[in-house]
């Protein structure tokens, strides 16, 4: 959920994103070990938006319109078949990716303050993050044990708002998809 900065959070962030519970079992074990925002508490997931707005901006009425929002877009199945990498990250590319970026440009449209990744990427990629910050040999081999493991198939049905509470992610709200 994290950029650069991964093992950076600070108390009041907040992100929204879709948990990928089916894999967690696939990528579990390398996730705690090489992705920061696991030993913090997330979950595997796909972002949706990080950063999102700070926790002390999240009331009963934002939380209303996120609903809103995310309520206007169908539930859908995504697949996990391959890896993809940026610079030091390794991640599962899903397919098809354009209901993720459908849901982030819907946030985005509603709270144009809040850019994914704070507007440093052109295009916000879908993706779940195995590793972080590793070298391309560390990147080759999980991405070797991870071939065998594939595909994970997930049934996507809502989105989360996680906040960082100092020392971990909690959840705080989740929100259903039609």
């Amino acid at each position: 959920m994290a950029g650069d900065d991964s093992g950076k959070f600070r108390a009041g962030q907040s992100g929204l994103i879709v948990r990928v519970p089916e894999a967690e079992h696939v990528v579990q074990a390398w996730r705690e070990r090489l992705d920061p925002s696991a030993r913090a508490g997330v979950p595997a997931h796909v972002t949706v938006l990080f950063p999102f707005l700070d926790d002390s901006h999240i009331d009963s009425d934002t939380c209303g319109a996120i609903g809103e929002v995310i309520g206007r877009h169908r539930s859908f199945e995504a697949r996990f078949e391959h890896c993809g990498r940026f610079p030091g990250i390794l991640y599962l590319a899903p397919e098809p990716d354009t209901p993720f970026r459908r849901l982030t440009e819907a946030i985005v449209d509603r709270w144009p303050e809040a850019p994914p990744f704070e507007g440093k990427f052109d295009d916000a990629v879908p993706h779940l993050t195995i590793v972080q910050g590793q070298d391309d040999a560390v990147l080759e081999e999980v991405e070797a044990d991870l071939r065998s493991r594939l595909p994970i198939i997930a049934r996507v049905t809502s989105v989360d708002l996680m906040v960082h509470d100092g020392t971990r992610w909690q959840q705080r709200a989740s929100f259903t998809l039609r």
